[in-house]
């Protein structure tokens, strides 16, 4: 079993761009790699510049590779469909121009991938973590979201032989239990995989390794995370958004939190599982002084069970 342990910019609390607190990006690369890193992801559509001389320069001063892109953004305003589409042109034809990244024998499809997440609802950002709380998309606007997705995973797939990967996320029309099922319903495999994260899945009140065996046929992608306890019984009591609650704390450095890592890697050699983990652990970026040391904790205590 061959696992390739990488990060994301959000463990700097790079999550919107228009965040005047952003830390550089040529420093979350720098950091990434003092930590151990060798690869990571290009965060949120415009974090990272679209120059592919300019980033593949950066990152081979850094002994980086790209594992995936990210469309975080609102997939069910057919408003937004032209700006989803045209991210999605952008990201491809950008990760398409950076060096390659090698296929494992067991990985079913190689990276990087395109990941895509719904955001940017603020009813449903309120009612993250709170599944008797959240309100469903009805059947019209839930069926015009898949068909924004398709159109993204064509584009990537077919045009650009990028591999699409679905993430559910804390705050989205894709969190809890029965969208993910509904997801796979009108999604299917050969349009695109899913990306699980372990942090969002115990965020939304499902077992991360319940999960993950659930939709094993559907897996192409991992993300870890781990939840600080305390602090998510705190803010579950609060009205609060999902990113709000990450400044309180509520993601943690892998290994001290509530997810049962140890668990997890005896259940991914089982699955058979091969390719790319990548360490995400959500943040206010004005706390971002911190964030070498989480990612660096993250991937020792990681390697320590075994990845």
């Amino acid at each position: 079993m061959t696992i390739h342990i990488s990060t994301a910019p959000c463990c700097w609390g790079v999550d919107d761009v228009k965040n005047p607190y952003l830390p550089p990006w040529r420093d979350v690369l720098g950091e990434a790699s003092e930590a151990g890193y060798r690869g990571i992801e290009l965060g949120p559509y415009g974090y990272l510049p679209l120059d592919a001389t300019v980033v593949a320069t950066a990152l081979g001063e850094n002994r980086l590779h790209v594992v995936a892109g990210t469309i975080f953004d609102d997939l069910v305003n057919p408003a937004n469909l032209p700006s989803l589409l045209s991210q999605t042109r952008d990201i491809c034809q950008l990760l398409k121009q950076l060096p390659p990244i090698d296929k494992e024998p067991g990985q079913r499809f190689a990276g990087p991938y395109l990941v895509i997440i719904d955001w940017g609802h603020e009813d449903r950002d309120y009612a993250a973590g709170h599944s008797q709380l959240a309100e469903r998309l009805e059947d019209g606007a839930w069926q015009t979201m898949v068909e924004h997705i398709r159109a993204i995973c064509h584009i990537a797939w077919h045009d650009y032989g990028i591999r699409p990967v679905i993430h559910p996320h804390a705050g989205g029309y894709i969190e809890f239990a029965d969208e993910l099922a509904r997801l796979v319903e009108h999604i299917p495999y050969d349009v695109a995989g899913l990306c699980l994260d372990t942090g969002h899945l115990y965020y939304a009140g499902m077992e991360p390794a319940a999960a993950l065996s659930a939709y094993a046929d559907r897996l192409d992608y991992i993300h870890f995370k781990d939840i600080d306890r305390g602090v998510f019984d705190d803010v579950m009591q609060q009205r609060i958004t999902f990113f709000d609650a990450c400044a309180k704390g509520v993601m943690c450095p892998i290994g001290r939190g509530v997810i049962d890592y140890p668990h997890l890697y005896r259940l991914i050699q089982t699955l058979g599982y091969e390719g790319y983990i990548t360490v995400e652990q959500e943040r206010d970026p004005r706390n971002a002084n911190g964030s070498l040391e989480d990612v660096r904790s993250s991937r020792t205590y990681l390697a320590s069970v075994g990845f």
